[in-house]
C-alpha cells in the first residue's frame, strides 16, 4: 500500500512585483490529507477553496509555499508516473487517433511501438471503446473523449489518479453513465484516486472519504467516510442508493455543512 499525504500544506499565489509575501492570498492553509492507494477520496466546497489547487499541488505542478508533500515519505518536487492527471478539459491531441493518444506516455518513455500498441489495445477496451482505437478525437463523443484520456492516464499505470472534475462539461445523463464508468476503472486499477467536483452527488456516489474544503483561504473542515461506492460495485443501482434513507441523511448532512462553512467564511469577510 503506497501513500500520498499532505503534511502542513499551505500554498499562496506569486507575489506581484513590488508586493511582499505577506500580501498575496493565501490559497490553502496548513493542509494535512493522506491518500492510500485503493481509496477514493472525493473533494468538494465552494468556489475559492482551493480544490484545483491541491490538486495541482498533489500532480507536482505547484510547490507549495509552506509543508511538504510525499508519497511513501519522498518528497514531491515535479509531475511524476506515480500521479496521471485527468482534465475537465480531455486534453487529447487531435492529430492523434485515440490509440495513438492512449499510447503517447509510453512513446515518450521509449517504449517499443509494438508494445504501446498492444497496451493501448488492452486500455481501450479496459474503457469500452475496443473499436474506436483507428478514430480522430473530432470524431469522438464528450463522454468517449474522456475515456480515452481515462484510458490514456492509466497507460503508466500509476499509483495515483488525479482527476480535476473529468465529467464537469458532460451532460447529465452522459455523466451518470460516466459516473459508474470512473468507478468501475478505478476498482479494476486499485490506483488511489483524488477526485474535485462542485456536485454532492457525486461525491457521495464515487468516494469512499469525502474531504469538505472551506474557502478563502482553504482549510480542512471535513472527511467523511462513506459506503456508497461499494454498494455500487456490488450491484446496487444508482436510484437504489440514493433511496436509502442513509444516503439522503448524508446528503442533507453535507449540503447544510458545506452551506454553513460558506455563511461563517462570509460572516467573517
Amino acid at each position: 500500500m503506497t501513500t500520498l499525504s499532505f503534511h502542513d500544506v499551505s500554498l499562496r499565489y506569486p507575489a506581484r512585483k513590488g508586493a511582499s509575501e505577506g500580501q498575496t492570498p493565501l490559497v490553502l492553509d496548513q493542509i494535512n490529507l493522506s491518500i492510500e492507494t485503493g481509496e477514493f477520496v472525493v473533494v468538494i466546497g465552494r468556489s475559492g477553496s482551493g480544490k484545483t489547487s491541491l490538486l495541482n499541488l498533489a500532480a507536482g505542478f505547484l510547490p507549495p509555499s509552506g509543508g511538504r508533500i510525499a508519497v511513501d515519505g519522498t518528497t514531491v518536487s515535479g509531475p511524476g508516473a506515480d500521479r496521471a492527471v485527468v482534465f475537465q478539459d480531455d486534453a487529447l491531441y487531435p492529430w492523434l487517433d485515440a490509440r495513438d493518444n492512449i499510447a503517447f506516455p509510453l512513446k515518450l518513455r521509449g517504449v517499443p511501438e509494438a508494445v504501446r500498441h498492444t497496451r493501448a489495445q488492452e486500455l481501450l477496451d479496459v474503457v469500452g471503446l475496443t473499436d474506436a482505437g483507428r478514430r480522430r478525437i473530432s470524431e469522438l463523443s464528450g463522454g468517449m473523449r474522456q475515456r480515452v484520456g481515462i484510458a490514456r492516464a492509466l497507460a503508466s499505470d500509476p499509483l495515483f489518479l488525479l482527476l480535476d472534475e473529468p465529467l464537469g462539461a458532460l451532460d447529465a445523463m452522459t455523466r451518470t453513465r460516466m459516473q459508474g464508468f470512473l468507478l468501475d476503472v478505478w476498482s479494476k486499477s486499485r490506483a488511489g484516486a483524488l477526485l474535485i467536483t462542485h456536485s454532492i452527488d457525486e461525491a457521495l456516489l464515487l468516494a469512499s472519504r469525502v474531504v469538505v474544503l472551506s474557502a478563502n483561504p482553504g482549510r480542512l473542515a471535513a472527511d467523511i467516510q462513506t459506503g456508497f461506492a461499494a454498494e455500487l460495485l456490488g450491484g446496487a443501482s444508482v436510484a437504489q442508493v440514493k433511496a436509502s434513507p442513509l444516503y439522503k441523511r448524508m446528503h442533507d448532512g453535507l449540503t447544510g455543512l458545506i452551506h454553513s462553512i460558506s455563511e461563517d467564511t462570509e460572516a467573517a469577510a
